[in-house]
């Protein structure tokens, strides 16, 4: 196996799925649950990113040209959604108990675009793309799966973090969490908005 490849997979998602970054969002949209939802929202975001990934790593080529969507189009639209979760986060909304009822959260927005986001899909992608023979699948496949196991692990112990926090601690990551989200955002928005307008960089 290409353990090179392997290490530039790995490395790669590493730095831009951020698992130790995750920790303050994922406490702020959890902060309601209980320790046993906690920990199945960590297992079912994992779950929910590995599928977007794998998804589009075998079809997202496909997926786009058949659909007519840019690469730039999915890292606005992922974004703006970013946004929206940012401002709830922000203004405490995501706190209130309307805010989740039937709505659940490991999917949309921790699975999916806050997880498996524009920036994940397309660095799979693009590994996938220069992969040659099963070797260097094999090492891609190996380094997609190493980080979801990280991401998990970071999710998994989140609550421990709460514990230590308390709830006055994990009122103030929120916000804190807020804000950061929503300076993701607007750089994924802006990104997009300048490869629309001068192309690629």
């Amino acid at each position: 196996m290409n353990w090179q490849l392997f290490g530039e997979a790995f490395v790669t998602l590493f730095v831009i799925m951020d698992p130790l970054g995750t920790v303050p969002i994922f406490l702020g949209l959890t902060a309601s649950f209980s320790t046993a939802e906690r920990s199945r929202a960590a297992r079912q975001a994992v779950f929910v990113a590995f599928g977007v990934i794998v998804a589009f790593a075998l079809f997202g080529q496909r997926i786009l040209d058949y659909l007519h969507i840019s690469l730039p189009a999915l890292q606005a639209a992922g974004g703006l959604l970013l946004l929206l979760i940012a401002l709830e986060l922000l203004t405490g909304k995501g706190d209130e108990p309307t805010s989740t009822v039937g709505v659940n959260v490991a999917m949309v927005p921790l699975g999916t675009p806050l997880l498996a986001g524009p920036g994940a899909i397309v660095a799979t992608m693009v590994f996938v793309q220069q992969a040659e023979g099963w070797d260097d699948r094999a090492a891609v496949a190996l380094g997609v799966l190493a980080v979801h196991v990280t991401l998990w692990l970071a999710m998994r112990f989140a609550g421990l973090v709460h514990k230590v926090l308390g709830d006055s601690g994990v009122l103030l990551v929120t916000r804190v969490a807020g804000l950061l989200l929503s300076a993701i955002a607007v750089q994924l928005v802006a990104d997009a908005v300048r490869t629309f307008v001068v192309g690629p960089a």
